[in-house]
């Protein structure tokens, strides 16, 4: 400070210059402001011209939604129930699962439990076989088919699910097929006056009297179909994460448990 100041009074052009360089810095300062607030108008249509880019390279196909990524030039794109990466300029397609190594946790997985868990939420509990607990401390969704011999595995620990506080939400997914034997065991069971005794006779080969209704039967089929289901019992906990297949009591409370502690 004091050997700028004795140049200043040594060259009295000094204090000129000096006032034109702060004026100057103010001007950069202005403009780099200036820029920063213009920049999400920039990154905002920049991102409406890529939609609009993915969105002409799929052509007709029913697009649910496109999210940008945490990487550079590559949207997420939602079809349906299917999780895919497109490219900003909709040339290039990826399958298979994003990670964060960070993390080490899958971006996909966890949209396609968002996107199951919105499925199944929007189908009315009144539309279920509901086998409740005493406590509820968890709920699953499990998708069964009277003939399939680990649905009737877990339906026969029933009382060790209740015990461990398990909410079990029945959905009917007959594989092999509507207008079959098993679709019209579901039909009938849905149908009786005890739903619950009838689905538990059902499953334990005694004979349920065949009877038909208006029933949610194809509705749940649909569902599972929108869900990519291959095999019974599918299982979904309340966060949209699944296990397809069978699951023992203790094994399955320390999954809902893990499951818990995981989305706090």
């Amino acid at each position: 400070m004091l050997n700028r100041y004795t140049e200043s009074l040594s060259n009295p052009g000094t204090d000129s210059r000096m006032t034109g360089q702060v004026i100057v810095n103010a001007v950069k300062i202005a403009l780099m402001a200036l820029m920063i607030l213009c920049f999400p108008t920039f990154v905002s249509a920049d991102e409406a011209a890529d939609k609009a880019a993915i969105r002409t390279a799929l052509g007709g196909a029913g697009v649910t939604s496109i999210e940008a990524t945490p990487v550079a030039g590559l949207y997420e794109v939602v079809i349906g129930t299917q999780v895919v990466y497109i490219s900003n300029d909709g040339h290039y397609l990826l399958q298979g699962d994003l990670i964060d190594f960070r993390t080490r946790k899958s971006l996909t997985e966890a949209k396609r439990a968002n996107l199951r868990k919105q499925l199944v939420s929007a189908l009315d509990e009144s539309k279920m076989i509901i086998f409740k607990p005493e406590k509820v401390k968890h709920v699953v969704t499990v998708f069964t088919d009277i003939d399939c011999g680990y649905c009737r595995k877990l339906h026969s620990q029933m009382d060790e699910y209740l015990a461990r506080g398990i909410e079990i939400r029945y959905l009917f997914f007959p594989r092999s097929g509507a207008h079959t034997a098993s679709y019209d065991k579901a039909v009938s069971v849905w149908c009786a006056d005890d739903r619950k005794q009838a689905l538990t006779d059902s499953k334990n080969r005694r004979p349920v009297p065949k009877k038909t209704c208006s029933n949610p039967i194809d509705e749940h089929m649909r569902l599972a179909e929108q869900l990519g289901l291959r095999g019974t019992p599918y299982i979904l906990f309340e966060n949209g994460q699944s296990a397809p297949g069978y699951v023992p009591p203790k094994q399955m409370a320390e999954m809902l448990d893990q499951v818990r502690v995981g989305s706090k």
